[in-house]
């Protein structure tokens, strides 16, 4: 049971370092103030949710339970959505301070958009890509209801 809910974790952290690898290369090639960069980051959190609900149907011994199958996809997102928004504070506030006025200069000038909001907002989209990926995949490794034995 234990080794179940070791899943998210691993897998939480495997995504997050990821996304921190990509978005470092970003910065090497000085794109990641482009924000359509960051549609990739859905893809490196895809094969790895989908890596993590795999990992657990294999280890669910003969049946695939929904509820605790969508618990490991939420808690693997948010895993990595966590530990990715608290790079990305770092990174925008200690190690780059002007990243933030390079990513958006209209929205800081016209609008007046702080630090804490950005950040609370890469949270939100974390957390919205965990909850929308966690239930396609689910539909797709949820056991059928057309079977014989149900009929």
């Amino acid at each position: 049971m234990m080794k179940k809910f070791s899943i998210p974790v691993k897998y939480g952290v495997a995504i997050s370092i990821g996304l921190i690898a990509y978005f470092l290369i970003c910065a090497l090639f000085g794109v990641h103030i482009n924000p359509i960069y960051s549609l990739f980051n859905s893809v490196i959190t895809g094969i790895g949710m989908y890596a993590a609900l795999k990992q657990y149907r294999l280890h669910s011994d003969g049946e695939f339970n929904y509820q605790k199958g969508f618990v490991i996809g939420l808690l693997t997102g948010f895993y990595a959505s966590v530990i990715f928004t608290i790079f990305f504070a770092i990174y925008s506030t200690e190690v780059n301070p002007e990243f933030l006025n390079q990513l958006l200069p209209m929205w800081r000038g016209t609008y007046g958009t702080s630090t804490g909001m950005i950040i609370f907002s890469i949270a939100v989209m974390g957390f919205a890509t965990t909850l929308v990926l966690t239930l396609t995949f689910m539909q797709l490794l949820k056991d059928s209801w057309n079977l014989k034995k149900g009929k």
